[in-house]
């Protein structure tokens, strides 16, 4: 019994090197496609479906569609990156009466400049603003926020890619009657090439408001497909994520989805 286990071990780690050998051949595009500071120009479309929300009565859910749009200069040395939110709320009262806003809310930019630029590792850090575009209240802060972007992508192996995305951001101006904004954001991302462009993903956004010591640390398993057609790459996934910890109402579950478009030189 002891031996016919061993057997099957040594086999199953034989699989394993074999299948690292045979995904490492396929090349660096598949790798990037995951890579916000990639010096490619991106176009993004990407939905968080947030169906249960906690604190909050059964039947209040939220849609977030992100629009981004990111290009390189400088050499690529630098990333620009612009982010247009369309939000849909939907809050269910007490006694049973709902009601939707739907609307843009507060456009988001970052400018990174990539003191770390490799084939294997890049990291950036620069300005990140927000600007109260909100076309209603409810879906916006009605404040200019400003802060910092750290971004860090690591592509040792063709299988394995990991890195990370963080923000902070502070009000300096706007409506004085809206409360002051003080938070920040961390974003790790984790992906694993499973072979001709299909991979495992993560990429949860663990958000802290500070001012209200509210928070909301969700983990996240998806998959994702990548395919490249001419000059154009296409990155489709969906990612379900469930918050481990939270405070205040958060999203409990939401579905990340996205397309992602990278239009090689």
């Amino acid at each position: 019994m002891f031996l016919n286990r061993l057997k099957l071990v040594v086999a199953f780690f034989c699989f394993l090197l074999t299948f690292h050998a045979a995904i490492a051949q396929e090349g660096d595009n598949n790798a990037q496609a995951n890579n916000p500071l990639a010096n490619m120009t991106a176009l993004n479309f990407q939905n968080y479906f947030s169906p249960v929300l906690t604190n909050s009565p059964s039947g209040t859910y939220l849609n977030n569609t992100w629009v981004r749009f990111a290009t390189p200069f400088f050499d690529g040395k630098t990333i620009f990156r612009v982010s247009a939110p369309l939000t849909t709320i939907n809050t269910k009262q007490a006694d049973g009466t709902q009601s939707t806003v739907s609307g843009l809310g507060d456009l988001n930019a970052f400018m990174a400049y990539n003191f770390v630029s490799s084939p294997t590792a890049t990291v950036g850090i620069g300005p990140n603003i927000t600007l109260p575009t909100a076309t209603d209240p409810t879906l916006g802060t009605e404040k200019v926020q400003a802060g910092f972007a750290l971004v860090a992508f690591v592509a040792k192996s063709p299988v394995f890619q990991f890195g990370g995305l963080i923000t902070y951001q502070a009000s300096v101006a706007g409506n004085a009657e809206r409360q002051d904004t003080n938070g920040g954001a961390v974003q790790p991302f984790y992906f694993w090439q499973l072979g001709k462009g299909a991979y495992l993903r993560g990429a949860p956004i663990w958000f802290f408001n500070f001012n209200e010591a509210a928070y909301s640390v969700p983990i996240g398993l998806g998959i994702g497909k990548v395919v490249t057609l001419g000059n154009t790459v296409f990155n489709l996934f969906i990612e379900p994520q469930y918050s481990m910890l939270s405070a205040g109402v958060q999203p409990q579950l939401q579905i990340f989805t996205g397309i992602n478009l990278q239009f090689v030189k």
